[in-house]
């Protein structure tokens, strides 16, 4: 097996982030994606950067947690248990882990721009009202 090349050079969020959309719950998959942008890999899964100007789709990620980090404005975050659903809010300069296999999604209040540690690529993505029991997952 070829050992990974680590990549050693600082990434600019700002830049990143720069012509990219604000995520909104109308948005298709694709629009998703390209508004969410990979700052670098990271232990096999990547990092990246969105700004949430309104509700996100449902996602879920089955190969791990997912790391929040919030580095402006407020969130809150809506996740589907067994137990039904909770809702946490999450601050600037805070942190949240969402559980593998966890759907969930994110609500700005108002604005808020969250860098994310993914397990993997981004997961399974639903825009049904509840993506348990929808059939529209991406």
């Amino acid at each position: 097996m070829k050992a990974r090349r680590p990549t050693i050079e600082p990434h600019n969020i700002r830049a990143a982030l720069r012509g990219k959309r604000k995520i909104t719950s109308r948005m298709t998959y694709k629009e998703f994606r390209a508004a969410c942008p990979k700052l670098a890999s990271f232990d096999g899964g990547v990092i990246t950067v969105g700004r949430f100007a309104a509700q996100s789709p449902w996602e879920r990620h089955l190969d791990g947690d997912e790391l929040l980090h919030i580095l402006d404005g407020k969130i809150e975050v809506t996740l589907l248990t067994d137990n039904g659903s909770a809702h946490v809010a999450v601050g600037a300069g805070s942190i949240f882990v969402v559980p593998r296999g966890v759907w969930h999604r994110q609500t700005p209040r108002p604005v808020a721009t969250v860098l994310s540690a993914l397990p993997t690529d981004h997961g399974p993505v639903s825009f049904a009202d509840d993506p348990r029991k929808g059939s529209d997952s991406k």
